[in-house]
């Protein structure tokens, strides 16, 4: 199946495994998504992820979600994607959006590669903004 945004289809799966409390949750592989994923793990929103042979023969990002307090708690509470296919939004390098007032992170594509907005801030850099996780 074909969708027209697959990075809001990823963010989606993520948030869905998580409010049902899955452990782990298997989404196609690109490497935009798999600069996502490094971004998450790096932040400590997930435990880790792999790189796992799909069905059909296409490789999947296969996530292992975080949680405190033996699962009665999640470590990521939100995500939210921002630059659509049919709204593309872009942040100058003095215009980057802080998320909870820094306790978030916004994930931004620049020319440097998939960067989070503390990053973006650090090589002065903008970008498109993809998504919102806090």
């Amino acid at each position: 199946m074909t969708t027209n945004d697959p990075i809001a289809d990823m963010l989606t799966r993520i948030r869905n495994a998580n409010t049902a409390k899955h452990d782990t949750v298997d989404i196609p592989a690109s490497k935009m998504k798999i600069a996502i994923a490094d971004i998450l793990l790096d932040e400590g929103y997930i435990k880790k992820y792999d790189l796992v042979d799909g069905e059909n023969g296409f490789k999947s990002i296969r996530v292992s979600l975080k949680y405190n307090d033996n699962k009665r708690e999640k470590v990521l509470t939100g995500l939210k994607r921002i630059s659509k296919p049919g709204l593309r939004i872009y942040a100058g390098k003095d215009e980057l959006p802080r998320v909870l007032g820094g306790l978030g992170v916004a994930i931004i594509s620049t020319n440097n590669g998939v960067i989070t907005d503390k990053k973006a801030r650090e090589l002065g850099v903008g970008g498109e903004v993809l998504a919102f996780v806090w």
